[in-house]
């Protein structure tokens, strides 16, 4: 993989002068500490978590012309001593973006290729930039921008585990068989809005195991707005979104609601306020319809809390949740700092065998801060607490009375390697 990196580079920069405009090279380095006590779900009584350093790198090729944009990132994923230090074998490396645009004109272009796909504020997709590796998808885009203040894309996604001659079962490695969507965006003076329509394809087999076994993609329609206002020091957004249609054979009736309000005090501090709420399915709901909403591609460590007790790769097809938070934020010269509590609870009943316990889950509080070193080198932390109740433990188990925490530290060094700009 290093011998095709190092080749790749040196093809890029032998054509650039002859057919370039700009070419950019950049980096990244990120080790990240952390000490988990608790993060995703709760300790085991007497159980104690592990800390490790996680580190992603990143080489970044970007090629810009009067019609193109070309850009290629390699990135290898690590855990500190997950391989020997004499071994000649290390297979963390991967392509995490490969795309190229192409513009037709100066209101419509395409972009093909594996691409980070981000809209709004990340809820339905987003990059998941936290995670070292974060997400892409291989994916075909048509954008019409007809002015500054309107903007629509169309999107195509088609998955296969091979090259093969005849129609095999994929085995949803992406999350998706395929997905179609548009998403518009508008602004209007003080208002933004955007509006997403999200088809979603899951193959398998229907009838797995009978005379009558076939192969079959169930599609699920992920539909609704996101409306922004900004007003001097005052802002606020909210969001709804349904989701209908069938999953794996089963019929799907979910939604989701959300709002917040942000205050800027002065130029250091702000404040705001908010609430999420996400279906769910009560746990005496014979019915067999999926009922709780499904964020599916965002960035979901954003939302609910930095302890990732929920929608990060768990918590799918539960209770739902109802989230209830507020935000400190401070920020001057190089250094900012946020305090932010959550109040949880279930949207759908749970119960402690036929006793119905209640919707209250806890309080989980994150700190974070960050203090920018350099111009390409930035320095953040946290620290997050959660306070649990007994019907936390009946969802996700463990004990409540543990020290349930978490505790983090990370470097990032993005530099700009070489930039070369023909005229």
């Amino acid at each position: 993989m290093k011998k095709h990196i190092v080749c790749f580079t040196i093809t890029l920069l032998m054509a650039l002068n002859s057919f370039a405009q700009q070419f950019d090279l950049s980096a990244e380095l990120r080790p990240r500490y952390e000490s988990r006590q608790g993060y995703g779900t709760l300790l085991n009584t007497d159980e104690e978590g592990a800390d490790f350093v996680s580190q992603r790198t990143r080489l970044n090729f970007g090629f810009v012309n009067e019609n193109m944009t070309f850009k290629v990132v390699f990135q290898n994923i690590r855990v500190w001593g997950d391989v020997g230090t004499l071994s000649s074998d290390d297979k963390a490396t991967a392509l995490q973006e490969a795309w190229a645009t192409y513009k037709l004109n100066s209101k419509v272009s395409f972009k093909f290729g594996r691409q980070e796909i981000v809209y709004d504020d990340h809820r339905i997709f987003g990059d998941v930039g936290w995670t070292q590796q974060a997400r892409s998808h291989d994916a075909f885009l048509f954008k019409y921008v007809p002015n500054a203040n309107h903007r629509l894309d169309v999107g195509l996604a088609l998955n296969s585990d091979s090259q093969s001659n005849i129609d095999n079962l994929y085995s949803n490695a992406a999350g998706y068989k395929s997905f179609q969507y548009a998403w518009y965006h508008g602004s209007f003076d003080k208002f933004e809005l955007s509006v997403l329509a999200l088809n979603t394809g899951i193959e398998y087999l229907e009838n797995e195991g009978m005379s009558n076994e076939k192969q079959t993609i169930d599609y699920m329609q992920t539909v609704g707005p996101r409306l922004t206002y900004k007003s001097g020091k005052f802002s606020a957004n909210t969001a709804a979104y349904f989701q209908l249609g069938k999953s794996l054979d089963t019929n799907v009736s979910a939604s989701y609601f959300a709002g917040d309000v942000t205050y800027n005090i002065n130029d250091n501090f702000n404040i705001g306020i908010g609430a999420e709420y996400l279906s769910g399915k009560d746990m005496d709901d014979t019915d067999t319809d999926i009922k709780s909403f499904a964020p599916l591609f965002g960035t979901n460590h954003k939302f609910n809390g930095f302890m990732d007790y929920f929608y990060v790769g768990n918590y799918a097809n539960n209770v739902g949740l109802t989230d209830i938070y507020g935000s400190i934020g401070y920020k001057k010269n190089k250094f900012s700092a946020k305090i932010t509590p959550h109040v949880f609870s279930t949207a759908g009943n749970v119960f402690n065998g036929t006793e119905k316990m209640d919707n209250n889950l806890g309080t989980e509080i994150d700190l974070t801060v960050g203090y920018k070193l350099a111009n390409d080198i930035n320095l953040n932390a946290g620290y997050s607490k959660m306070f649990a109740t007994d019907t936390m433990e009946i969802i996700k188990g463990g004990d409540k009375d543990e020290n349930n925490s978490w505790a983090w530290v990370m470097i990032t060094f993005k530099p700009k390697l070489f930039s070369h700009t023909v005229q």
